[in-house]
């Protein structure tokens, strides 16, 4: 089965009016009409990612057989590879293997997860990952956790910071104070995950962390600059508490140095690295190091089920898939995955990530890049 065509487009998510954030897409399309999608790490919607395809990337692969997968972007990363072996090239390549994927599904017959060797579970649990924390105060922390957990009734609850990434150790003990008040809200036993976004320098990352031990914190993510391996090791290698680390690395190659470095936990995204086959090879990875492998996902729609898909086929799964904050941007244009059902996603059965759209919606909304 030959590629006709590759269109590399946004979307304006939401309610589609200015300023709605944009998301990056693409869709493969082969000579009897089937289609798969795919999608691309969102930073600044996308455009790096989408550019690359339009211009270095779907002039290769038009007229290439869509079952030689592995073998066209295994081609592309190294044509491309003087760009930069991070970032906008990887994204467009999660982007090409995760709309391929979709479209082997339904060329033949089947679920992704089935493909992929089968699933361990069709329902997966969530925790509620909740952003812009560093802004609010103690009690504004508080309303917008119970409101999450009480509508999305989540397995755990992530709080991040999203900080300035120029400054670090900001208010250490105001995060702290904080951090407190989210564990005597939701209690000794529920659990509870803390994302740095890269705040606080080593010494800062210790202190904290040592609190957040002392608080029952199942994990503490990302509390050094991602680009600073050795850092990230020394904070993992002092602390008790699992440390975590990957969502800013996009080579399996990074991830192998995050491990080595000491990190336990890593969260490679499946839209900024490799896609579904780069994500298949970070969990061969994690098992064969011992590690846990917790993706880092913010994506509602095409992003999520190539996750939860791949997730599925995880033995060892160790904590619940990610739910992001504004999960509901998703609609009107994509009708499922809708609001997890009880805290729970459920695995889609049908061919290929099983993605349900408007098409008029989508149409009436995108933005083709074109070069």
């Amino acid at each position: 089965m030959k590629i006709k065509s590759i269109e590399a487009f946004q979307l304006p998510m939401g309610s589609g009016e200015t300023g709605s954030p944009r998301c990056a897409f693409v869709r493969i399309e082969t000579e009897d009409g089937q289609f798969g999608l795919g999608e691309a790490s969102p930073m600044q919607g996308g455009i790096a990612s989408l550019g690359i395809i339009a211009r270095d990337m779907a002039p290769y692969l038009v007229g290439k057989d869509v079952l030689d997968h592995a073998i066209l972007l295994d081609t592309l990363f190294h044509r491309c590879v003087k760009l930069g072996p991070e970032g906008a090239t990887t994204g467009a390549l999660a982007a090409l293997d995760i709309a391929l994927w979709d479209l082997k599904g339904k060329l033949l017959g089947q679920p992704v997860h089935k493909l992929l060797g089968g699933a361990w579970t069709t329902s997966l649990p969530c925790y509620t990952s909740i952003g812009n924390n560093s802004g609010r105060t103690v009690d504004e922390v508080l309303r917008v956790v119970e409101r999450r957990v009480a509508k999305e009734k989540p397995a755990a609850v992530k709080i991040r910071w999203d900080g300035d990434r120029t400054k670090q150790d900001v208010d250490l003990a105001g995060d702290i104070a904080k951090a407190k008040a989210v564990r005597k809200l939701l209690g000794d036993d529920f659990v509870i995950g803390f994302d740095a976004n890269n705040g606080y320098s080593i010494g800062g990352a210790i202190r904290v962390g040592r609190a957040l031990e002392d608080l029952g914190y199942m994990w503490f993510e990302e509390p050094v600059q991602h680009y600073n391996v050795r850092a990230m090791g020394e904070v993992a290698q002092r602390l008790d508490i699992t440390v975590s680390a990957g969502e800013q690395t996009y080579t399996l190659q990074g991830l192998r140095e995050l491990i080595d470095a000491g990190v336990r936990m890593v969260q490679p995204d499946i839209v900024k690295m490799g896609g579904i086959t780069g994500m298949m090879k970070c969990a061969a990875l994690a098992h064969a190091h011992g590690v846990e492998l917790v993706p880092h996902q913010t994506q509602p729609t095409v992003g999520h089920l190539a996750n939860i898909h791949v997730l599925s086929t995880i033995m060892h799964l160790a904590k619940p898939v990610e739910l992001a904050d504004n999960w509901e941007r998703g609609a009107p244009v994509f009708v499922n995955p809708s609001e997890p059902n009880n805290g729970r996603f459920e695995l889609p059965t049908a061919p290929g990530l099983g993605v349900q759209f408007d098409a008029v919606e989508m149409e009436k909304r995108k933005i083709v890049i074109k070069f």
